[in-house]
């Protein structure tokens, strides 16, 4: 349960200006009676929403996420390793406006502020943003800046002291941000043997709950979609409609069109029959990704509360939906919610189409024509304007490599297994 405050952000009419409205209580979200009015008389397409539950730091809306500057949301499941000894090491190398401008004493909040320092830093000014956006690009370029400057900060804590104070130094960064037009999720652990934080997604064409029960469905009537959703776990009972998103990767959202691409460091691993532990996560009180025959659904936690809550009555023709704060010092889950208008599955190259088993029943026949009854309802499609693989890109120095339009999979490869080349985990679950 978690309902130490929450916090929702959204983006209304364009003559308004660019900037989202954000609404955060330090009351449960499913007692804010406020919540309920708000969300009633409100209509969105994109909407960010986080629930917290924290074991450090004062409860005070100044901690509630989502954290915004100009048209910039942010949010974040997760924790920073080695908070305490790498806090002043980002401190200091803040300009004067964006270390001024963190007024709560979460990690989330300092990333957020080191993000918008790194964003800067690559020419990009995050108090004037363009009429269309900063584009899926550039986000995601500054988000795994900003990844990469984390580690190093940790990487710079001496080694006695991590001996000493038996320091947990294991970042969980699953991070989002958007500006209104674009969206980015990371699902990220500097780790090469532990899991990060769960996070799914699903799309479809309607969101409902037919039965008024507070049991809401994505229905996918045709090829299109109209809605996608983002969430640290799943908020339905219907768990084969949601997609793992692999860990260490991005999820990119752009014109309701989803792409994920690796991220590829030091602790990103090639062998495709790699497997991580959860252990890490699950001690951290985090949902960790199903693997097998999905358990039965539990009862509703504070996030799908929340979600329920908006679900009844904000009107999105897009949204992100959050639950969750950091698991020390604070604690998480994510979520978001916003709408898609193209088949993702059938735009995505085949190569990158996560497995589907054949032996699951309403899968037969013509998956264009039964679209609702494939299992994955969103797939992975590279985008035109991503990077060559191996290019340094630097940002005052902030460097990172980036990934490749389409990576070059081997011709001998066995082509069940090269989506697993890049996203490992896949290949267990295929195997499962």
């Amino acid at each position: 349960m978690v309902g130490d405050g929450f916090g929702i952000g959204y983006y209304t009419e364009p003559e308004l200006g660019p900037e989202p409205c954000i609404f955060t209580s330090t009351i449960p979200a499913w007692n804010c009676i406020n919540l309920q009015r708000i969300a009633s008389k409100t209509a969105s397409p994109l909407i960010f929403a986080h629930v917290r539950a924290t074991t450090e730091g004062s409860l005070s809306d100044d901690n509630c996420h989502p954290f915004s500057h100009g048209s910039l949301m942010w949010m974040h499941n997760g924790g920073l390793g080695g908070w305490k000894h790498i806090k002043r090491r980002l401190g200091e190398r803040l300009a004067d406006k964006w270390y001024l401008g963190v007024h709560g004493g979460t990690d989330s909040e300092w990333a957020f502020a080191l993000y918008l320092d790194t964003l800067e830093r690559m020419g990009h000014n995050p108090s004037a943003p363009p009429a269309d956006g900063f584009g899926p690009t550039v986000l995601r370029h500054a988000m795994l800046a900003t990844i990469k400057q984390i580690n190093d900060f940790i990487a710079a804590i001496p080694e006695k002291t991590i001996e000493e104070e038996n320091l947990d130094i294991r970042s969980l960064l699953n991070f989002a941000i958007t500006d209104g037009h674009s969206i980015v999720c990371t699902r990220y652990v500097s780790s090469k043997t532990d899991e990060a934080a769960s996070l799914y997604y699903s799309s479809g064409t309607t969101w409902e709950d037919k039965s008024n029960k507070g049991e809401y469905q994505m229905d996918r009537r045709d090829k299109g979609a109209d809605i996608v959703l983002v969430a640290s776990e799943p908020l339905t009972f219907e768990r084969e409609s949601w997609v793992t998103v692999p860990t260490n990767s991005t999820l990119t959202i752009h014109k309701q069109t989803v792409m994920v691409h690796p991220i590829i460091d030091e602790y990103y691993n090639h062998n495709p029959y790699h497997s991580r532990s959860s252990q890490f996560v699950t001690d951290k009180g985090l949902v960790t990704n199903e693997k097998s025959t999905p358990a039965p659904t539990p009862a509703p936690t504070g996030s799908t509360r929340l979600h329920q809550s908006l679900a009844k009555t904000i009107n999105p023709s897009s949204a992100m939906l959050s639950p969750g704060e950091n698991y020390d010092p604070n604690m998480a889950n994510n979520a978001s919610y916003t709408p898609a208008t193209s088949d993702i599955r059938h735009a995505t190259p085949a190569a990158f189409r996560p497995p589907i088993s054949s032996n699951k029943s309403g899968e037969q026949g013509n998956t264009k024509k039964k679209r609702a009854a494939a299992p994955a309802p969103a797939s992975v499609q590279i985008p035109a304007h991503s990077m060559n693989s191996g290019t340094s890109i630097g940002t005052s120095g902030v460097d990172y490599i980036d990934t490749p339009d389409t990576p070059e999979l081997s011709k001998n490869s066995d082509s069940r297994n090269k989506i697993a080349q890049y996203f490992p985990e896949l290949d267990s679950i295929d195997r499962n």
